[in-house]
């Protein structure tokens, strides 16, 4: 009787890594949307505190400082909660992160913000706790996606916190037309800071000549 041939061996059917299932009680748990994401929110977070505590004392004694204090204080302790829920899945966004957005936040303060009027200014910082409370929405349903309800939560309930004082900063900027005069005020008045806002305003009116210009040409 001859000895039946061996099995054949069939290899294991192999499939790139980036194909591999994340398993996700793994100590990296996030998806890579909320890695980005959150590295996103530790850098935009701590550049919108940095140039909102600037602009807070910028506008003392006027409607926009409590309004501009209350978003400081609300996204520093967002980031300050943030870090141990992260750290829990090996991403760290203190030091290089906040770091790196905190420097952007004090260069754009120290030098933007001087070629800016008043009104200018405010309605900018709509725009950076906007990003803020949107990115905090998207996070929260990212989150929630992959089944972390502590980190849905969390992150629904800041958008929650900070979108009412994005409404009263709004509120802030509108109410600034009302005194047309003090709206296109510097928002930097020391010498340096008048001296950047002629400037701007002196590129202003040329772009406005140039404007007019162009139109008459395609009048005549």
């Amino acid at each position: 009787m001859e000895p039946s041939p061996p099995a054949a061996h069939t290899a294991p059917a192999w499939r790139p890594a980036a194909l591999a299932p994340v398993k996700y009680g793994c100590g990296v748990a996030l998806h890579p949307a909320e890695n980005r994401g959150y590295r996103e929110l530790y850098l935009t977070g701590g550049q919108a505190a940095k140039r909102l505590g600037r602009l807070a004392i910028a506008f003392d004694g006027s409607p926009g400082r409590q309004p501009l204090d209350k978003a400081v204080d609300s996204i520093s302790r967002l980031l300050g909660e943030l870090g141990p829920l992260t750290a829990r899945h090996d991403l760290h966004g203190g030091v290089a992160a906040q770091g790196s957005g905190s420097n952007l936040g004090a260069v754009r303060g120290a030098v933007l913000d001087r070629f800016l009027e008043r009104n200018q200014a405010l309605r900018l910082a709509v725009d950076d706790v906007e990003h803020v409370t949107t990115l905090l929405a998207y996070l929260a349903s990212v989150s929630g996606a992959r089944g972390d309800t502590k980190l849905s939560e969390f992150c629904g309930s800041w958008e929650r916190r900070l979108r009412r004082q994005l409404n009263a900063i709004r509120k802030a900027a509108v109410e600034l037309g009302g005194d047309p005069d003090g709206a296109v005020e510097p928002l930097d008045g020391s010498a340096a800071g008048r001296a950047a806002h002629r400037v701007a305003w002196t590129v202003g009116s040329v772009g406005e000549w140039t404007d007019r210009q162009v139109a008459r040409r395609k009048r005549g």
